[in-house]
């Protein structure tokens, strides 16, 4: 199943796709006992995913695309996590060793935004960056989980920015977490495609655009920690649950290793593709928090 989230005259809806950028048929429409909301639907398990693919062909309830606004696929949920340093040609151009395991940071749900939303530029952030991602969503509750029943737990997978201010990385000895938590800097979407439908996760183009110019560019083939591992090594530690987001880290390319340094400006276009999955397409926009910042450094 190809599954969005959407608003439609102001209420949020349950959608599947009929195919890749195609127009969406209204889950809640076809059946009204279907949550409306991503996390509540995978948290009620297979019976649910079943009764959506049997509902899934219903032409009365088909909605034009462009008359919705779609949505993040999924929201509210409990935990955004993050693998750095996970493909092997990033690492390279960073100058940075292989890691012996799964490097993890967190972001929070309140960093999620839509397939198609502005991202207003952070007032505390003057090197703003760039990130494709594959994103995994996790289907059920896991813990302790072998590295061979992994795949049991996933749900599905979409893509993501992973937005970072690259300044407060530098700070302070480090500001991993406050580079990537900023409000709205993690947008998703455009879909959650599931694992049946999408096939191999780990032989997907991956690319990412500014102004129509190519600035990442790879497969999900070069990830060094695959699903598998990432679940297994996470569930070692942290319990998780239905819903929960896991991104699984940038290809090479980001501005912050360019000769010179490259960082998003407002007016940008940052477009990130997936195969598979779709487009993401994000503008950075001007805030009156960000004009004050810039007024208070100069």
């Amino acid at each position: 199943m190809r599954l969005v989230q959407f608003l439609q005259n102001g209420r949020q809806c349950l959608g599947l796709e009929v195919f890749e950028g195609g127009d969406i048929v209204n889950l809640n429409h076809a059946d009204e006992t279907i949550p409306h909301d991503m996390r509540t639907f995978i948290e009620c398990g297979e019976d649910m995913w079943k009764r959506a693919r049997s509902v899934s062909n219903r032409p009365y309830c088909l909605v034009h695309r462009d008359n919705v606004k779609l949505l993040a696929p999924i929201t509210s949920c409990e935990k955004v996590l993050c693998i750095g340093m996970n493909y092997r040609d990033h690492c390279k151009e960073q100058n940075a060793p292989i890691p012996d395991d799964p490097v993890v940071f967190n972001r929070f749900p309140s960093c999620i935004n839509g397939p198609n939303d502005d991202l207003s530029y952070p007032g505390e952030t003057e090197y703003l960056d760039w990130e494709a991602e594959l994103a995994i969503v996790v289907g059920k509750q896991a813990k302790n989980i072998q590295l061979e029943d992994a795949m049991q737990y996933v749900f599905g997978y979409t893509a993501a920015n992973d937005v970072c201010a690259r300044d407060w990385v530098m700070k302070n000895g480090g500001q991993v977490l406050l580079s990537s938590a900023m409000d709205q800097t993690c947008p998703l979407g455009p879909s959650l495609v599931t694992t049946d439908e999408l096939g191999d996760p780990h032989n997907l183009n991956i690319r990412c655009k500014v102004n129509g110019a190519i600035k990442q560019d790879s497969n999900t083939s070069q990830l060094i920690y695959k699903t598998e591992k990432i679940i297994s090594h996470i569930t070692r530690f942290i319990t998780l649950k239905p819903g929960d987001v896991i991104l699984t880290g940038s290809p090479p390319g980001v501005g912050h290793c360019m000769n010179p340094p490259e960082y998003l400006q407002v007016g940008d276009l940052v477009e990130v593709e997936l195969e598979k999955i779709g487009t993401i397409k994000t503008k950075i926009v001007r805030t009156e928090a960000h004009n004050y910042s810039l007024s208070q450094r100069s």
